[in-house]
C-alpha cells in the first residue's frame, strides 16, 4: 500500500491531537481562515478553550463565521492582534499552540508573519505551555521573509534547554520549491 507523507499542517495536527482532550486549552497563533481554530475547538470540546490571534480583521471575520457555522464559536476567543501579544492576553496555562506562518490564504501576500514578532510569539508560547504541552510551527520558506523565519526558528529550537524541552523538525529533503517545514517543541515534565 502506498503511503503519502502528507504536509506540514498534517504533521502538526498529528502531533498536537494527542495533547488535547475535553477541557484542554489551546492557542491558534495565526488564525488565517480559521481551519486550525475550528479543529482546535473540536478537539477541546465544550469545556475547553481556544485563543486565536491574527493581525488582519478579514482573518478574524472569516474565522468567526467558520466557528459560528460549525456551532463552536462559544469555545473560542478571537483577538485581532499579533501573536507576539499572546503572553499579555492569555492568562492561563495552555496544552497546545499552533503556528501556521506566512500569509492569509486567498488574500494579498503583502502582509506576512514577521521574523521579529514570530520569535517573540514562540518565546511567549513556551512561557504559557503546561508540562507535556506542545507547540507546532509550520514554516513556509518559499518567500524571503519565510526563509528568514525558518533560519531564525531552527536556531531558536536548537538552542532550547534539552532538560526542559524536546525539539524536532520534519521536512522533505528532496522536493523542489522550498516546501514547508514543521518544527515541534514539547515541554518536558521536570522532576526534582
Amino acid at each position: 500500500m502506498a503511503q503519502d507523507f502528507r504536509s506540514a499542517r498534517y504533521w502538526a495536527s498529528e502531533l498536537i491531537g494527542p495533547a488535547l482532550y475535553p477541557g484542554a486549552v489551546a492557542v491558534d497563533a495565526t488564525m488565517g481562515n480559521g481551519r486550525d481554530t475550528l479543529w482546535l475547538c473540536e478537539q477541546v470540546g465544550e469545556a475547553g478553550r481556544v485563543y486565536a490571534f491574527d493581525v488582519q480583521p478579514e482573518a478574524v471575520a472569516r474565522t468567526r463565521e467558520r466557528l459560528e457555522d460549525a456551532g463552536v464559536a462559544d469555545r473560542a476567543t478571537l483577538f485581532c492582534t499579533g501573536h507576539e501579544n499572546m503572553a499579555g492576553t492569555v492568562s492561563e496555562g495552555v496544552d497546545a499552540v499552533m503556528f501556521n506562518l506566512g500569509w492569509l490564504p486567498g488574500a494579498a501576500h503583502a502582509v506576512t508573519t514577521r521574523t521579529e514578532t514570530t520569535l517573540k510569539a514562540v518565546d511567549a508560547s513556551l512561557q504559557l505551555l503546561k508540562p507535556d504541552g506542545l507547540v507546532t510551527i509550520c514554516v513556509y520558506p518559499g518567500h524571503d521573509e519565510g526563509k528568514r523565519e525558518l533560519e531564525t526558528l531552527l536556531h531558536w529550537a536548537a538552542s532550547l534547554d534539552p532538560k526542559r524541552y524536546d525539539a524536532l523538525v520534519k521536512c522533505y529533503l528532496n522536493q523542489p520549491n522550498d516546501p514547508p517545514r514543521m518544527i515541534a517543541v514539547k515541554r518536558k515534565r521536570v522532576r526534582n
